[in-house]
């Protein structure tokens, strides 16, 4: 049964439990930051576990009601790195290459307003370098879904057509891999799972099911299609509405294509992120391309959010305050949003689900207080290089 948030507390609501580690950070420390994280994101539910290698801590924090431990919730964006692993896959098989262009896979598809398929590689799209507009950026659709999102949650409107959308703009660069520009563009991975199709032979979701969710026994994941439910243990999730009440907006097929469309938990993400960077999932050449990262120039938004690291195929580097960095990938939309980290040996790794009781938080303070979570979490066993 979904566990329904639906007060907001005077206090929140704070619990744990411990199964490892007992070192510097441990069960006290993880509540002290989900309460951070829960304060600075305002009219939100907070939940965190941290994987130490040795056993696991978990906290959560809830505006009201109660989320449950092993809570299903939308990953947003963090599904771009389970799209990349997929397309790595197709790549080390000889499937396709990460230099084959947009133009060879979807030939006319990226084309007009100066948008030109043959000049924007694989690797483009998931390095983020393809300058391509982000169709979520659309004035129309970011109106649409602002003014009804009643009328549209149940759309289930093909990647083709979102990627139509994003050819009615003009691109913001095109791509000069001697001075590689890059700009964060969700139209990037409505071409990937394209390509993803084309090349593997199968429909992009049932991929992902079959490379990735079924061979590591991600038992509480799958990718939604046309089904608005969350089946099994959730929290419902809450956004206001302009005339400042709150519409439940748990159930939707908005967010259903390859840049956004994975359901998980935080267990389940820790054991996707430590395989996947173990080589659990591809070969070190291909695990090696994608952890090549590009400097995040001119994206001054993404910038703001996510002030130092580079990009990859599909995954953020950041640095550690206690020397070296990590791995992740986030993920914002709808009122869910999913923060991840990785060390680089996978020994310690932390997923932070955040779903809203009504509030949108201001992603400045937001993103400082998990950062921080993260950043304490996985410095837990001291420096790291």
């Amino acid at each position: 049964m979904a566990t329904v948030v639906a007060g907001i507390a005077a206090a929140p609501q704070v619990s744990a439990t411990d199964t490892g580690d007992r070192g510097r950070y441990g069960r006290s420390a993880l509540e002290a930051d989900v309460h951070e994280v829960r304060k600075a994101g305002g009219d939100v539910n907070v939940l965190a576990e941290v994987d130490t290698g040795r056993g696991t801590l978990r906290a959560r924090s809830t505006a009201g009601g109660q989320v449950p431990w092993d809570a299903r919730f939308r990953a947003a964006s963090t599904t771009k790195t389970f799209t990349s692993a997929v397309a790595l896959q197709l790549a080390a098989e000889g499937r396709l290459s990460l230099e084959d262009t947009v133009e060879k896979w979807l030939p006319g598809v990226v084309s007009g307003n100066g948008n030109d398929g043959t000049r924007i590689t694989v690797r483009d799209l998931l390095q983020q370098t393809s300058g391509l507009f982000d169709y979520v950026d659309d004035p129309e659709l970011a109106r649409a879904l602002a003014e009804n999102f009643e009328k549209h949650r149940y759309d289930t409107t093909p990647a083709h057509e979102w990627v139509r959308t994003a050819m009615r703009h003009r691109p913001h660069f095109t791509p000069d891999r001697h001075r590689p520009r890059w700009a964060y563009s969700n139209t990037n991975y409505l071409l990937a799972g394209m390509i993803i199709e084309k090349a593997g032979g199968l429909p992009w979701r049932e991929q992902v099911e079959h490379r990735i969710v079924a061979p590591l026994g991600l038992r509480s994941t799958y990718v939604t299609g046309a089904d608005p439910f969350l089946p099994g243990p959730h929290a419902t999730v809450f956004l206001r509405t302009p005339g400042g009440g709150r519409l439940d907006v748990t159930e939707h097929t908005l967010q259903h294509t390859a840049d956004s469309a994975v359901v998980s938990t935080t267990a389940d993400l820790n054991t996707f992120f430590r395989a996947l960077i173990t080589g659990k999932l591809l070969p070190k050449a291909q695990l090696k391309e994608m952890q090549r990262t590009v400097a995040r120039t001119g994206d001054t938004d993404d910038l703001a959010e996510w002030p130092q690291g580079g990009y990859g195929l599909g995954i953020r580097w950041v640095p550690l305050s206690c020397g070296g960095g990590y791995w992740h990938h986030e993920g914002d939309g709808f009122g869910s949003y999913t923060r991840t980290g990785v060390t680089p040996d996978g020994t310690r790794s932390v997923v932070v689900s955040i779903t809203s009781a009504g509030g949108t938080p201001d992603l400045g303070p937001f993103n400082k207080a998990t950062r921080g979570l993260v950043d304490r979490a996985l410095c837990a066993d001291g420096t790291r290089r």
